[in-house]
């Protein structure tokens, strides 16, 4: 790794400046106007099936931690919840100066500190969720991260974080490491095995409601949507077959569930997204 590493938000500037990267920079959601970015998250199939998922208990008091931009906290207050926002880089592209100025911009209520996972500032059983987007896999301490976010956790509050990097042994890390269009970079990214995001979750205390793979749920398969899946599986349905296949058969929730399952077992890149739901008991 070279010396001469940007900060993170340099690394997404430069991002951004690439013509060729506009599309992955639309699907990180780092273009701007960040209030039509934030928008844009809050009216995705991403975010319809996080409320899937945490609808019952909203609004109620919502921990974002790692929150980056704000995309999340957004699509939180716009449910009315009452947002706290804690991130530790003070970026106005990718930062708490991001969110401030999206609440600005919003009028929506999110409080932000600065902070981190690992000894987050708050009272015990003070929230009724505690949320994190693609930020448990940069964890110096996985076991600390979620320890603390139980302490905070009121009893039958829910931890969810959400498109975790998966790898399936410690020798994938360089491999995903050297794929990803930013570490190399800002040297930032990071993946642990499934089993260390598992044991981190339950030695917290926390019971583990579900554990989505890479097909299981369009919270990991985002900017592909689920009508982009349903072709890819008629396609591989109408290839094992030989034959077309009926919509109504595409579409049959027992089949896309066994096939999404057999793209999840076939796509094992190391990196690959998982998302983790559970429950302070």
């Amino acid at each position: 790794m070279s010396g001469n590493l940007l900060s993170w938000e340099q690394a997404v500037y430069r991002l951004r400046q690439q013509p060729e990267k506009q599309d992955l920079v639309r699907a990180c959601y780092y273009d701007d106007p960040i209030e039509k970015s934030a928008s844009r998250f809050h009216d995705s199939e991403e975010w319809h099936e996080i409320m899937h998922v945490l609808g019952k208990f909203l609004p109620c008091r919502v921990l974002d931690i790692g929150a980056g931009r704000g995309i999340s906290s957004y699509a939180f207050a716009k449910q009315g919840c009452e947002v706290i926002a804690i991130e530790p880089d003070p970026s106005p592209l990718v930062g708490i100066a991001a969110i401030e100025d999206l609440t600005t911009k919003t009028g929506l209520p999110i409080k932000v500190v600065r902070g981190y996972g690992e000894s987050l500032p708050f009272k015990d059983t003070s929230f009724d969720i505690v949320y994190g987007r693609a930020i448990l896999h940069h964890a110096c301490d996985l076991h600390n991260f979620c320890k603390n976010a139980a302490r905070i956790l009121k009893p039958g509050g829910i931890f969810m974080v959400t498109r975790e990097h998966v790898i399936s042994r410690r020798q994938d890390l360089d491999t995903f490491l050297r794929s990803h269009p930013l570490h190399f970079l800002y040297g930032g990214e990071n993946a642990y095995l499934l089993s260390e995001y598992k044991a981190a979750i339950k030695l917290s205390g926390l019971k583990i409601l579900s554990v989505l793979g890479p097909y299981d749920s369009v919270i990991n398969y985002a900017p592909i949507s689920y009508k982009e899946l349903q072709g890819t599986i008629a396609s591989l349905l109408t290839r094992f077959t030989g034959k077309m296949l009926s919509n109504s058969l595409v579409n049959n929730s027992m089949v896309f569930k066994l096939m999404s399952f057999v793209l999840s077992l076939k796509s094992q890149l190391p990196g690959r997204l998982y998302s983790f739901i559970a429950v302070k008991r």
